[in-house]
């Protein structure tokens, strides 16, 4: 693929993001809650652990904890036991408290739905926050970009960075705000099904057309076809 413009590239873009929502109409957060609190704590027990998990350890946590309050009368050392297989959970257990202690103190126990004070509670960082503004609130504040979109952005050829933040900031440059919340779901998706971390499946990808890392593999086939022997002489 030439070199592109940034006009070109949000075109691209738009294609891209046109055609995954036909694929994944019904994208949205995989981790289930019922209200901002639940989701909240999910998001911040998902850090380096996988949503079915998480969702599993939830699944009972909601039972016992209902409010912020619940959460903030919690012992460390029993939270800590109930999410461990959630992984990192002394942190986690220590930033779920805390953050409940900090909702009831500040917020009358309820999650704020503004990036400042979200920011403001321990553990929550701007991919926490921009979880809970775009699927508790919908409210499109910012990108989110896991380790799914941040790959994806890299082999869409999106962004070049490799800080979550620059990422972040780049898709938002290319993608209408109205899309934000929705556009990390079709990259989380689409990662976790086709373009996964292992293999790029562009034989059954739908946006590979629109991908440059599709035709780099395309280019390097034709290529190969021509030289002796037929074989491609694939890059480490």
């Amino acid at each position: 693929m030439p070199r592109e413009s940034k006009a070109e590239r949000k075109k691209r873009t738009a294609k891209i993001t046109a055609s995954l929502k036909k694929l994944y109409p019904d994208a949205k957060t995989a981790l289930r809650h019922s209200n901002p609190l639940q989701l909240l704590v999910a998001t911040i027990l998902s850090a380096q652990c996988t949503d079915v998990r998480v969702n599993i350890v939830t699944k009972e946590l909601f039972r016992k904890y209902k409010t912020a309050r619940d959460f903030a009368k919690a012992s460390q050392e029993v939270l800590q036991d109930e999410i461990r297989t959630t992984g990192f959970f002394r942190n986690k257990a220590k930033n779920v408290i805390a953050t409940a202690k900090k909702l009831i103190a500040d917020f009358a126990g309820k999650v704020p739905d503004n990036m400042e004070d979200l920011l403001s509670l321990p553990g929550v960082a701007r991919k926490t926050a921009n979880v809970v503004l775009g699927n508790a609130f919908g409210k499109n504040e910012g990108v989110v970009v896991d380790t799914h979109v941040r790959r994806l952005s890299g082999r869409l050829g999106l962004s070049k960075q490799k800080d979550p933040v620059k990422i972040e900031k780049n898709l938002m440059e290319l993608v209408p705000r109205k899309d934000w919340t929705v556009f990390s779901h079709l990259l989380i998706f689409h990662g976790r099904s086709v373009c996964t971390a292992r293999k790029a499946d562009c034989n059954e990808c739908s946006i590979s057309r629109f991908c440059p890392s599709s035709f780099t593999i395309a280019a390097e086939t034709q290529a190969a076809v021509r030289r002796p022997g037929g074989r491609a002489q694939r890059k480490n």
